[in-house]
């Protein structure tokens, strides 16, 4: 009976550690992969920059007749409806 709760613990101890193992593995793989997609955005970044001043998009009339960077006022009457 007590070799069996040996062998039983040492099973436990295999099943653990091979999980450890495993679970050590997938952070790193995890990292590489968040690292990899940290990457690929930044150079999408780029890429879309330098493809803008390549060729800039096309500005539609609606924002062409508003200056960049102001804020129309809206009255608060106007939202109570």
């Amino acid at each position: 009976m007590l070799t069996f709760q040996w062998l039983l613990t040492g099973a436990a101890l295999v099943v653990a550690a091979a999980a450890l193992i495993k679970a050590r593995r997938l952070a790193k793989r995890l990292e590489r992969l968040a690292e990899s997609y940290w990457e690929l955005r930044y150079e999408h970044g780029q890429l879309r920059a330098r493809l803008n001043r390549i060729d800039p998009e096309p500005v539609t009339p609606s924002e062409a007749s508003r200056p960049a960077g102001t804020t129309a006022f809206v009255p608060l009457s106007s939202l109570k409806r």
